[in-house]
């Protein structure tokens, strides 16, 4: 496990012959280019290599025709402290999901400490000390957003703008403490949302204990921004149900690796028939109860691929640029001014697939052969994933 130094920087990084390129924005996921180019782990400039400007890079990457695609985002984690979680007494984690891909990871509350506080001091100071130490400390290189404190009775507005003013930007998953009424969660929502805190809420029945079954009728009147875990998180609602979620909420629609498959696919089937794809976001809800799940974002992708008959290049996007705008991310879209946090893949050795997108079409998840984070290399050919047919190559000091 290694952490990025604050302020590290890549200075002038050439990434050429990309066979691929997926943008992450639904309404055009591939791009016709073949050639990066960042300065300081930012994006300046996406197009073919003879209309960009190589001169002076520190690094130049030859893709060999591989894909490349923004980080994948994990919109449902429940982290702890540093790289290790209790909920499975396991090490290494967040760095071995980078493996898979991840480059940016999304708290739904650090519900698994030991002795978790429920008291409003220590909800508060909780979120605040998480929201600290992740922007502090980098497992692997991934950026973690951590800092999103679990509703309890007795939280005023006050509460809210002090969390806002100190930092915290998200709130745990609403039904995994005491509130779990409809009305007093709407309130506390609108609280959350006035201060710029972005809210997510559980649906399905209990995951862990203290939490409870939060139906349909209690996500539509909580009306948080994000419907956390839409395919259970274990339990799913009835299928029915979820599809009147999607329905009847404008709000995002999450769909994680340790839910109800069978619902996964009905909900992302569900947005797709609505004309809201956009929607759609991806998740693992790990570590939990089933484990710690490193390849559970590329899983979801080539589910949702081959078994709900979806596009590869748009489930991809589900995992990225959708993430990123609702969100409101930095990442996740391969424009300029983005950051330059990219996965490079190619199809697995010996997939069916005559390319990655046709691989990932029929079930097989890619191989990864490089991790790119703000424009440093985080890590080459994935410990994880199914060896890569071709990986990219770096050679340092050419231009």
């Amino acid at each position: 496990m290694a952490e990025v130094a604050a302020g590290a920087k890549s200075g002038k990084v050439v990434i050429r012959n990309i066979g691929l390129l997926l943008s992450g924005d639904i309404d055009k996921p591939i791009l016709d280019a073949d050639t990066l180019v960042v300065n300081d782990g930012l994006i300046i400039a996406v197009g073919k290599e003879k209309d960009c400007d190589l001169e002076g890079a520190q690094t130049v990457i030859d893709a060999r025709k591989t894909c490349v695609a923004p980080g994948l985002i994990d919109s449902h984690v429940h982290p702890v402290f540093g790289d290790w979680t209790p909920r499975q007494n396991q090490l290494g984690w967040i760095d071995s999901t980078m493996n898979g891909g991840v480059t940016t990871m999304i708290s739904a509350g650090e519900v698994h400490l030991p002795g978790r506080p429920k008291d409003i001091v220590g909800v508060k100071a909780l979120a605040i000390t998480a929201q600290r130490a992740f922007d502090n400390f980098r497992p692997g290189g991934v950026k973690v957003l951590a800092g999103a404190p679990v509703l309890e009775k007795g939280m005023v507005e006050s509460d809210f703008k002090e969390m806002a003013e100190a930092g915290v930007g998200l709130l745990g998953e609403v039904g995994l403490g005491s509130v779990k009424a409809g009305y007093e969660a709407k309130e506390m929502v609108a609280w959350a949302r006035k201060y710029g805190i972005q809210s997510t809420i559980h649906t399905g029945g209990p995951s862990i204990p203290g939490s409870g079954l939060i139906d349909k009728d209690v996500v539509l009147e909580a009306d948080a921004d994000i419907i956390g875990h839409i395919n259970g998180g274990h339990t799913s609602l009835p299928e029915a149900h979820v599809c009147e979620l999607c329905e009847k909420s404008s709000r995002a629609i999450e769909i994680v690796h340790n839910g109800n498959e069978r619902v996964a696919i009905a909900a992302a089937k569900a947005a797709l028939d609505l004309k809201c794809p956009h929607r759609v976001i991806l998740g693992t809800d790990g570590p939990a109860g089933s484990g710690v799940q490193p390849l559970g974002i590329l899983r979801m992708v080539a589910m949702l691929s081959s078994i709900a008959n979806i596009p590869a290049e748009l489930v991809f996007c589900f995992a990225t640029g959708n993430t990123a705008r609702i969100r409101k991310l930095n990442c996740g879209l391969i424009e300029v001014g983005r950051a330059a946090d990219f996965v490079f893949m190619d199809r697995a050795q010996h997939t069916a697939g005559k390319t990655l997108l046709e691989s990932v079409q029929l079930g097989d998840i890619p191989g990864v052969g490089m991790v790119m984070i703000d424009g440093i290399v985080r890590c080459g050919r994935s410990r994880n994933t199914p060896p890569a047919t071709e990986i990219p190559v770096v050679v340092s000091g050419v231009h």
